[in-house]
C-alpha cells in the first residue's frame, strides 16, 4: 500500500489542506476501482465504511491478494469536513462560494472529444486508452484557481481512469440506496445486490455535473458524440460509477460499516480486483431498479412541526399518509401523502419545515419529472 497526500490550492494565507489517497496493487494491472467517501462531508457512514475496508485490504495486500489497482480516499472532502457554523456542519456547500461539493463537475466528453475523435480506430482497447489519455493530459493542464476547483481536479485525477467508481454518501434518514446511470446498471447491479439496497435510481444525465457522473457520463455521451459524427469506432462504457447512500447520518455504526465494507470487498472479488478461493454469490435483489424521473419528492405547501407517520423503507400507496405538518397557533393539520407507490427511501432529519420544504421521497416507477432530477 503507498500513502499519497496531495496538496490543495490555499484559499488563505497561512492555512493549507491537502487530500490524503491509499493505493493498492499495480498501476495497469487487473481491473482499477476507486472508492471515495464523505464528498459531502457531514455524510460519515462512508468514512466508517473505508476505515473497515481498509483494514480488508491490508490483509489482502499481505496475503498478496490484490490483483488490480484499488484507490481508497476515506475523507473526500477536507475542506467541508472544517466547516462549522454555530457548532452545526456544514459539508454540502462550500461556504466560500456556496457551491454543493458534489455538483458543478467538468464536461469531460467535451473537453476530450476534439482530441480523441481522430484518433479512435477499430480497437476498443486501443479506443479505452486513448480516452483516459486524453482525460489525464486535460486534467494536468487544469489550472485551478481556487481550492474548491483543486479538490474537484485532484478527485477526477485519482478516479478518471477507473473501470469502478463507488462514491459514499448518505441521506438525511434513510434506507440504503443506489444511484447510477441506465448505461451503468449492468455491470452495478451485483454490488447493489451485495449492499441490499432497499432503493436503486436510474438515470441517463440526471444533471448538476455530480462527481460520478462527470466520470460515467463522459463514456456514453462520447460513444454518441462519435455515431453522430459518422465514426464507426467502437467505445465501451469505460467507468462505471455509483453514488451509494448509506442510509442515514446518524447511522454510523460498527455493524453497519462492517456489512458495507464485507459487500464492497465481495464485490471487488466478484469483478477479480481481489483474489479468492471462491466466487462471492450475489444474492437476490431486494428492489426493482426505478427510474430516478419516477421518484417523487415530497413537499409541505405549509410550515410546522413534521411528524412522520410512515418509516423509511415502508412500501406506499398513492393517497397514504406519509407525514403530519402540525401548526400550533392555527391548531391545524396537513397531511402529506404519496402521490406514487413505491418504497419512502429517505425523508429530511429536520422536524421543523418552512412551507414548500422537501420533507421526503418516494421511489416511484413510473417516470414524469424532466430536467434535473437532484435535489441542491
Amino acid at each position: 500500500m503507498q500513502r499519497i497526500d496531495h496538496p490543495l490550492l490555499s484559499n488563505s494565507l497561512g492555512s493549507h489542506r491537502s487530500l490524503s489517497s491509499f493505493h493498492y496493487g499495480t498501476p495497469g494491472h487487473g481491473p482499477k476501482v476507486y472508492i471515495q467517501a464523505s464528498l459531502h462531508a457531514e455524510e460519515l457512514p462512508g468514512m466508517l465504511v473505508a476505515h473497515h475496508l481498509r483494514a480488508l485490504l491490508d490483509a489482502a495486500d499481505t496475503a498478496g491478494q490484490i490483483l488490480g489497482e484499488i484507490t481508497l480516499v476515506p475523507v473526500a472532502n477536507p475542506i467541508g469536513l472544517a466547516q462549522r457554523v454555530d457548532h452545526k456542519p456544514m459539508g454540502r456547500f462550500e461556504l466560500a462560494s456556496s457551491e454543493n461539493f458534489n455538483r458543478h463537475y467538468p464536461d469531460l466528453a467535451k473537453a476530450v472529444l476534439p482530441n480523441v475523435q481522430r484518433q479512435m480506430g477499430p480497437d476498443p482497447a486501443a479506443n479505452v486508452a486513448t480516452v483516459r489519455r486524453a482525460m489525464g493530459d486535460y486534467l494536468r493542464q487544469w489550472q485551478p484557481e481556487t481550492e474548491l476547483q483543486s479538490l474537484r481536479r485532484s478527485l477526477l485525477t485519482l478516479a478518471h481512469d477507473a473501470d469502478y467508481v463507488i462514491d459514499l454518501h448518505c441521506d438525511c434518514e434513510g434506507v440504503l440506496h443506489f444511484y447510477t446511470e441506465e448505461p451503468c446498471w449492468p455491470q452495478l447491479a451485483p454490488l447493489a445486490h451485495l449492499l441490499k439496497a432497499r432503493a436503486v435510481l436510474l438515470a441517463k444525465n440526471s444533471g448538476g455535473g455530480p462527481f460520478d457522473e462527470c466520470l460515467s457520463g463522459a463514456w456514453w455521451q462520447l460513444a454518441e458524440a462519435l455515431q453522430a459524427a459518422g465514426l464507426s469506432a467502437p467505445l465501451p462504457q469505460g467507468c462505471n460509477s455509483t453514488t451509494v447512500e448509506l442510509r442515514g447520518e446518524a447511522d454510523v455504526t460498527h455493524a453497519c460499516a462492517q456489512e458495507d465494507a464485507q459487500a464492497v470487498w465481495a464485490f471487488l472479488q466478484h469483478i477479480q480486483a481481489l483474489g479468492c478461493a471462491q466466487p462471492p454469490v450475489i444474492p437476490a435483489a431486494l428492489c426493482p431498479a426505478t427510474p430516478l424521473a419516477g421518484s417523487e419528492t415530497l413537499r409541505t405547501p405549509v410550515p410546522g412541526v413534521v411528524v412522520y407517520i410512515a418509516d423509511v423503507g415502508q412500501r406506499l400507496h398513492m393517497g397514504d399518509l406519509v407525514a403530519e405538518v402540525i401548526d400550533p397557533i392555527a391548531n391545524t393539520t396537513h397531511r402529506v401523502v404519496a402521490g406514487v407507490d413505491g418504497v419512502l427511501y429517505a425523508r429530511v432529519r429536520d422536524r421543523y419545515a418552512l412551507s414548500g420544504a422537501e420533507i421526503g421521497k418516494i421511489a416511484g416507477t413510473t417516470p414524469f419529472r424532466t430536467g434535473d432530477l437532484l435535489g441542491a
